[in-house]
């Protein structure tokens, strides 16, 4: 199997300046690991952009050696999610309900920024379909296989599993993706990467095919904090950069003692305290705090709440005419929502401002809450045969990263396993709108609960 393209965007920058590698041999080397028939290219990916790939990597190359390098990203192999609008292209969400739909006439606001940043786009991306589930299965492509323990075969998370899979194997340096409830930080979590979902219209959804419109946000996954902080910066349409390093010590994290660490597996709640533990050696403060709000949350839940409510709003008139393509994992949950009212719809509404008005004044102590990102390792695909197993286990694995979202923070998910072991994340999350501080605590956070130490200032 070919090695693939490895290592943060600094690194690889840094070999591209110092003419140790060129974008043509990067996307070359991200190309054949995805098409490696034994490798996960065939279920990671949905189009591969074999042909106008290398074309742009060679366009980068002579602007490089012309010293017109617009920033960081140029050169750099990503991925693109299936539900992003890329000029030219149908946009399919990973489903067969909408491949043949008129193909979009211009790219996604974040697609057109990460292009007129030098990135080289090498695939769309496989996912759950339509974004709706956080375990990332999807009965029509196939089902992109966690780099984790990939002989028993478990699940990636989704619903940005291609994402995911693409970074972790080398496909692409960066999988641009979306969160709604979890879909970029559980797959994150589970593959043992970084994923940060930014501050819900800090970063445009124009052209990125909706969930809900309340709770979708735009971000990455990504092999390292700094990574993250570079394409976000990017996707804000900001100057590309790194946020210098929040100092650990002094740092107050606040950890909640119910709800987000109620029934943690062994191999979660072990990663968990041993990063906490680091955390308090290096000088954080790192305080248990009770946030009763955070258990009036699953409630909100109800019947989908306001997602299920908001996804069907765009899917019934496609629920009405192509019921029996959708998979059958999905078009249940969207259609849980058909009988709900306006009246209650804008009762969830209220409920929801309450709420991020009183769990603001709860926290606005603390930096950051600190948390496990999911309460479990990625189960096997095997156990989730049932429909009932299945539905329980994605409510469980998005039960801590959907905090973030219906309180409209920003969030990051960091790597906090040792090497061999399952895959665990250390979740931080941050006040609304502080995306770029939350970015600045994470680079050095990093630091100390990876295995592997990370220097925020060099980016590992």
């Amino acid at each position: 199997m070919g090695k693939g393209v490895h290592g943060s965007i600094l690194e690889i920058a840094d070999r591209l300046d110092h003419g140790q590698t060129s974008s043509q041999q990067l996307v070359e080397s991200a190309l054949q690991r995805i098409e490696d028939p034994s490798g996960e290219g065939k279920r990671a990916f949905i189009r591969v952009y074999a042909q106008t790939a290398p074309l742009a990597a060679q366009a980068s190359d002579r602007l490089r050696r012309a010293a017109s390098v617009p920033s960081l990203l140029a050169g750099i192999p990503i991925s693109v999610k299936d539900l992003f609008d890329v000029a030219g292209e149908p946009t399919p969400a990973g489903s067969i309900v909408l491949q043949n739909a008129p193909p979009a006439a211009e790219d996604a606001p974040t697609v057109a920024r990460l292009r007129a940043a030098g990135a080289v786009l090498v695939g769309r991306t496989n996912m759950t379909e339509f974004a709706y589930s956080a375990l990332g299965i999807n009965s029509h492509f196939g089902t992109p296989l966690n780099p984790y323990d990939r002989r028993t075969g478990r699940v990636p998370g989704g619903s940005s599993s291609g994402a995911a899979v693409s970074v972790a194997d080398g496909m692409a340096v960066v999988g641009l993706g979306t969160d709604t409830g979890g879909s970029l930080r559980v797959p994150a979590a589970f593959c043992g990467l970084c994923g940060f979902k930014p501050t819900a219209r800090r970063i445009p959804t124009q052209g990125v095919l909706p969930l809900s419109r309340s709770l979708d946000s735009v971000g990455a996954i990504c092999p390292t904090v700094s990574c993250c902080a570079l394409v976000d910066s990017v996707l804000a349409d900001r100057t590309p950069r790194i946020p210098s390093p929040f100092p650990l010590r002094g740092l107050r994290l606040g950890v909640p003692t119910r709800h987000v660490v109620d029934d943690l597996e062994k191999p979660v709640a072990q990663a968990f305290q041993r990063a906490l533990s680091r955390l308090s050696r290096a000088g954080s403060q790192v305080i248990e705090v009770d946030i009763p709000e955070l258990l009036e949350i699953p409630a909100q839940y109800d019947r989908g709440g306001l997602l299920a409510i908001e996804a069907y709003a765009w899917h019934r008139r496609f629920l009405e005419s192509h019921r029996d393509r959708y998979d059958r994992l999905v078009a249940p949950r969207i259609l849980a929502a058909a009988k709900r009212t306006a009246a209650e719809y804008l009762d969830l509404l209220d409920s929801r401002r309450d709420l991020i008005k009183r769990c603001a004044k709860a926290t606005s102590p603390f930096d950051a809450l600190a948390f496990p990102t999911v309460a479990m390792a990625a189960p096997t695909i095997a156990s989730l045969e049932s429909e009932e197993d299945y539905f329980a286990v994605n409510l469980k694995a998005l039960r801590n990263t959907s905090v973030g979202n219906f309180l409209d923070r920003c969030a990051l998910s960091i790597p906090c396993h040792r090497p061999g072991e399952a895959p665990v994340g250390l979740s931080l999350m941050g006040q609304h709108g502080a995306d770029r501080r939350l970015l600045a605590m994470g680079l050095s956070v990093e630091g100390a609960v990876r295995d592997k130490p990370v220097d925020p200032n060099t980016a590992h």
